[in-house]
């Protein structure tokens, strides 16, 4: 188009269109802007750029997928420096052999499930994932390492976002309605709910005991993060497609995870610094999920369906009712 079509083509165009315009152009930035404010929550931050994907105001769609990706590979590596390896190695037999076999339970089941439900393969391992080990963190460490696409992203980290908001009102009301004491209080949230936070949440309702011994156990259910992205990306490299192997992202922001966790654990003079860039680290990931929020498309969305939302409470139930019976044997 000639400089004088265009010239004409903007004259022509309504106020109503130039303000839409001006719109896609500075919402997006702007907002993300806005997820760096504490009071924003992950999900509130998801949803707000999902919802400004579907009105068709994101003017960057190409851009906030690359934007997503490097933020979330940067905000797990980030998330290393506010992980304590001592605390996660004073966890104890019992906390440790219930975080163990609730993943490998998970992992299996979610599978099962998965496939039961007919939901598409990556998004089914995210819900998995994202319930076996932390929820955001463990979807975030692992959509780059397995190649996963916006929609496959945003499904899962809808679906656990939900759950951990039902969680965090459900668990401290049956916790007192059962009579766990503090350490079986501590131990189930730490196994059953998803994220940190809504863990921490939950279970400092119960008190001080069930605060510590959830955090700690909490800590070293994240850290099998590490061997299963890596495990993934061995095995998603060895699929094939029409004879031909797949290139997968090397989950290189795993070693930095992992890099970051030593030096600030066995460096007490980086901790005051460890603990500012953990703090950095959750708030670019809440960004890093308005972005994949924001890149959305509406057929994709609809793609998706409600398959991986039955799929994750179907998971998550199971999860919650065995962990919990383990538990009142153990404890």
């Amino acid at each position: 188009m000639t400089e004088a079509a265009l010239r004409l083509t903007d004259a022509a165009a309504t106020p109503r269109d130039r303000g839409l315009d001006a719109a896609r152009r500075w919402l997006v930035p702007v907002a993300a802007l806005g997820c760096l404010h504490p009071a924003v929550g992950s999900a509130t931050a998801l949803f707000a750029g999902v919802a400004l994907a579907l009105v068709g105001l994101n003017g960057y769609e190409a851009q906030t997928r690359d934007w997503a990706k490097g933020l979330l590979a940067a905000s797990v590596v980030g998330l290393g420096a506010g992980l304590d390896l001592q605390a996660v190695a004073a966890v104890g037999a019992t906390g440790a052999a219930l975080a163990v076999g609730s993943i490998l339970t998970c992992l299996v089941v979610g599978r099962f499930f998965g496939r039961a439900l007919r939901v598409d393969g990556t998004t089914g391992l995210l819900v998995t994932v994202g319930t076996a080990i932390c929820g955001g963190s463990a979807i975030a460490a692992v959509a780059p390492t397995v190649r996963a696409r916006g929609h496959q992203i945003t499904a899962a980290l809808g679906t656990v976002f939900l759950l951990n908001a039902v969680a965090l009102v459900l668990f401290p009301w049956l916790g007192s309605f059962l009579g766990l004491s503090d350490e079986q209080f501590g131990l189930w949230a730490a196994i059953a709910i998803h994220d940190t936070s809504s863990v921490v949440g939950a279970a400092m309702t119960h008190g001080e005991r069930a605060l510590e011994i959830a955090t700690t156990v909490k800590l070293a259910r994240a850290l099998w993060i590490v061997p299963l992205t890596l495990l993934l990306a061995w095995r998603t490299r060895r699929a094939t497609s029409d004879g031909e192997p797949i290139r997968t992202a090397r989950p290189w922001f795993i070693v930095g995870f992992v890099v970051v966790a030593l030096a600030v654990t066995f460096v007490p003079a980086l901790r005051p610094a460890g603990a500012v860039v953990g703090s950095v680290a959750r708030r670019l990931l809440v960004v890093a999920l308005f972005l994949v929020g924001a890149s959305l498309s509406r057929p994709a969305l609809r793609a998706v369906g409600a398959r991986p939302f039955l799929q994750g409470v179907a998971l998550w139930a199971v999860i919650s009712v065995l962990s919990l019976g383990g538990i009142l044997v153990l404890v």
